[in-house]
């Protein structure tokens, strides 16, 4: 297959590394900033107006949830392409949305559901019955136990950690190594261990 990159920042690179390690042919990048240079060697053709009459697939290679969103919401008729890591190891009774990204090292477990537009960060795991919203991003090395939800848009920074059965609400930001032993609100920012949300000023 061949796909079209859309940003051209640091995510970018790990994605084309994955596109490429799977085997696809890159059609190039879009990127709307006028200073966009060519990542790992592939050159960017436009801005993400491109997509409104692009016939191929394309994949979000953009780590903002929000921003991803906002794309995917412009552009809902695009063929958005599901990347996977040949490195990774995702069942067989795993679902992955379109748009979703998942790279070396992750490891999706039994019946776990992924949305549409996830980052499933390197060498992630997630267990049995994993419930991950559209929009999440999962960063390196986190943990998720068995039948962990994450609602929309949720980002569990690097090395955190959801114990069984813990639910993150939609658009909540979990800090680097915040281990989630109990429920999260939605809209929240939560650190530590365990994750508690931060006070509102």
């Amino acid at each position: 297959m061949s796909v079209l990159v859309v940003g051209a920042g640091g995510h970018a690179k790990v994605v084309i590394a994955t596109l490429r390690a799977s085997g696809a042919e890159i059609a190039g990048m879009l990127d709307d900033a006028p200073e966009a240079s060519p990542v790992l060697g592939v050159p960017v053709v436009g801005r993400t107006e491109v997509l409104s009459s692009h016939a191929g697939q394309a994949v979000i290679a953009i780590g903002s949830n929000r921003v991803r969103q906002r794309i995917a919401g412009e552009y809902p008729s695009v063929a958005w392409a599901t990347v996977v890591h040949p490195a990774a190891v995702v069942h067989e009774s795993v679902a992955l949305g379109p748009g979703t990204v998942v790279f070396a090292g992750a490891v999706l477990q039994p019946d776990t559901v992924v949305g549409r537009h996830a980052i499933i960060n390197t060498s992630a795991t997630v267990d049995h019955d994993g419930d991950i919203g559209d929009f999440v991003h999962v960063a390196p090395g986190c943990n998720l136990s068995g039948g962990v939800t994450l609602g929309e848009g949720v980002f569990l920074g690097v090395g955190g950690a959801a114990l069984p059965g813990a639910t993150v609400g939609a658009w909540t930001v979990v800090g680097a190594g915040g281990v989630v032993v109990r429920d999260l609100p939605a809209n929240v920012t939560a650190v530590g261990i365990p994750a508690r949300p931060l006070a509102r000023p």
